[in-house]
């Protein structure tokens, strides 16, 4: 097995990089989820703007992450089913409540079950699949909290956090996206045939 450095770009780059994919993606894919499913206030409303925004979030996430981590399209529709059953989850054991604690969470709760579906395709292609795998219930009720703390009318019910939220999230999952290496059943360069 052999660990190879990732990404390709600088580290500088790729957090930045990342930072901007998480700015358009989950507002962008929020709002789609939020303008056809409408506000999370029940389990259907959660179940189809959760699987909207996901397959959103996860389609940009793909498309970074699939050349150096080599993930597949699996990752758009594992992120989708998701965001849709944490986010049912989630906003349910909170009865759709908006206060602070309550996105937080909720927020825990959708952001374990992305974790979950993430790491497990993450697993024998970065170092730090398990780390990441715990890191988003965290970030995702950090990611609620700032949005929150930034004065967005999070009474409206939105499916994912706005961009202040994003901001952090993308920071921090970046960061560990930077310090995590590519693993693999790659042959060095001087072994293949």
């Amino acid at each position: 097995m052999s660990v190879e450095a990732l990404p390709r770009m600088s580290a500088c780059k790729l957090v930045l990089t990342w930072i901007g994919v998480t700015l358009i993606a989950f507002p962008l894919s929020g709002y789609l989820g939020w303008g056809i499913a409408g506000h999370v206030d029940s389990v259907g409303a959660a179940l189809m703007g959760g699987a909207l925004t996901g397959a959103g979030i996860g389609l940009a996430q793909w498309a970074f992450l699939r050349r150096d981590l080599a993930v597949g399209p699996a990752w758009i529709l594992a992120t989708s089913v998701a965001l849709a059953i944490g986010l049912s989850l989630g906003a349910a054991v909170v009865n759709y409540e908006t206060t602070s604690g309550h996105l937080a969470i909720m927020g825990a709760i959708s952001g374990a079950a992305v974790g979950l579906a993430q790491g497990i395709l993450l697993n024998r292609k970065f170092s730090l699949w398990l780390a990441w795998m715990l890191a988003m219930p965290a970030l995702f009720a950090l990611g609620w909290f700032v949005t929150e703390g930034a004065g967005i009318d999070v009474a409206k019910q939105f499916p994912i956090f706005g961009a202040s939220g994003c901001v952090v999230f993308g920071l921090l999952s970046g960061l560990l996206l930077m310090t995590g290496k590519r693993t693999g059943n790659r042959q060095p360069a001087s072994q293949r045939p």
